[in-house]
């Protein structure tokens, strides 16, 4: 599912316009990418986590070049569902 067509089922759903639907999907969207960004997790009850991960460094091998660089610690955006999530998922 796009964004558009998410837009296009929630305009359906309540009624509203596309229009007012895109700016509040939109809203929600740079809020949880702001906050994720900023350090602190997004939690959804009944749907899920956004929260950063940190993977460690590791050693990766450049294999044209046949060396072994270094890729340092660095922090990636994840989601985690919640249980009720889960379970409908299995379903």
């Amino acid at each position: 599912m796009t964004k558009a067509e998410l837009v296009n089922t929630i305009a359906i759903q309540t009624g509203y316009d596309r229009n007012t639907i895109m700016t509040i999907v939109e809203a929600m969207m740079m809020n949880v990418k702001k906050t994720v960004c900023g350090g602190e997790d997004v939690y959804l009850r009944g749907f899920g986590s956004f929260i950063t991960k940190v993977r460690a460094q590791k050693v990766a091998r450049n294999i044209t070049k046949e060396i072994s660089i270094i890729v340092p610690e660095h922090k990636i955006p994840a989601f985690k569902p919640s249980k009720e999530f889960m379970a409908a998922m299995k379903k």
